[in-house]
């Protein structure tokens, strides 16, 4: 019986462009589904809202107006059956503030994006998809790891089609 290879849980891609980073997020965005939280990680400027509003667009279908919520902390969208809750957590001064936001809720109904991650302290879900954006040259260097089972090898597969 032919061994199967281990699934990966960490990769990392060279992102030339903002295009190349909106690309990648909308090969990501169909490959969600309830309960899938994604970590956004990097400095200010290093493309977490841009990653995060092409996938949010991705799944809506549709080229809606996605702010930043750096102000709102939480915005809410109906992606087609599932909600979507885009979140920046850097204003907060202290992880327990995440529950009077409801993402408690939210890590198990529906999907989760969160700049910021670090806020989270103690709070991190459980099978979240960690991405850290930084800066390279001209472009990004993003690096995946964590996640449900498979959900790195279905996104390498989704960008290899």
């Amino acid at each position: 019986m032919p061994q199967s290879l281990p699934l990966p849980t960490h990769m990392t891609l060279r992102l030339p462009t903002a295009e190349a980073t909106s690309r990648l997020a909308e090969r990501l965005a169909p490959l969600l589904a309830p309960g899938d939280t994604l970590l956004l990680d990097g400095p200010i400027g290093a493309g977490k809202t841009h990653f995060a509003r092409a996938l949010i667009q991705t799944r809506l279908g549709r080229a809606e107006d996605v702010p930043s919520p750096t102000f709102t902390l939480v915005q809410t969208y109906d992606g087609g059956g599932v909600e979507i809750w885009h979140t920046d957590l850097y204003r907060l001064s202290h992880p327990d503030e995440v529950w009077e936001l409801g993402l408690h809720d939210a890590f198990s109904t529906a999907i989760c994006i969160v700049e910021w991650p670090d806020r989270l302290g103690r709070h991190l879900p459980q099978d979240a998809l960690r991405i850290s954006l930084s800066s390279e040259g001209e472009g990004r260097l993003a690096t995946f790891s964590g996640g449900r089972k498979g959900l790195i090898a279905a996104l390498r597969n989704a960008i290899d089609a």
